[in-house]
């Protein structure tokens, strides 16, 4: 009896210490340059899905696509309709408060052909609801979204492409 008393504790010892290990794990996948501040806490994360804009401009050497602006619904983590992402860049609560972002650091995603990893700092609020506490976003486990590398010359100038994309974004507001 004793002897399955200390097999069950060694068991839950390391039941517990590889569930640790799997949370730190998983913080460690977002990297430093796009982490929250250490002054801010979580105050939600929504699931995005739907396009990244772009249009076929010329630039100082050449054509390029550049992003005119997202265009993605928002959903809540059980899947219910949240709000939208759109031009701004901009994250709109179905309650109305809507906040206005600017990128400050990014991170390669870790599939290669999916958008950057973002940090990002708010810039305006409006509204009063969900968002209005809001600070920073991250967007993070981003899947597609990457303008295409070729297709946009002198004869497509102008033109507009949608890319699907899906990502999380994740608020945060001072604890």
């Amino acid at each position: 009896m004793r002897k399955t008393f200390h097999r069950f504790e060694l068991v839950s010892l390391l039941a517990g210490a590889n569930m640790l290990f799997s949370f730190a794990a998983r913080a460690q996948q977002v990297p430093a340059q796009i982490q929250a501040p250490a002054n801010e806490k979580l105050l939600l994360q929504v699931h995005a899905k739907g396009d990244q804009v772009y249009i076929c401009q010329e630039g100082v050497t050449q054509f390029a696509w550049t992003l005119k602006a997202p265009d993605a619904q928002l959903f809540d983590k059980d899947g219910k309709p949240f709000g939208k992402h759109f031009a701004g860049p901009s994250w709109e609560a179905s309650d109305g408060s809507r906040v206005v972002g600017k990128a400050v650091a990014n991170a390669p995603s870790p599939d290669a052909d999916s958008i950057a990893w973002l940090l990002v700092n708010i810039v305006s609020h409006e509204g009063s609801g969900v968002l209005s506490p809001a600070t920073t976003i991250q967007r993070i486990n981003t899947k597609g979204g990457k303008a295409p590398a070729s297709g946009c010359d002198s004869a497509h100038a102008g033109q507009e492409i949608r890319v699907p994309y899906s990502a999380d974004y994740v608020f945060y507001a001072p604890k």
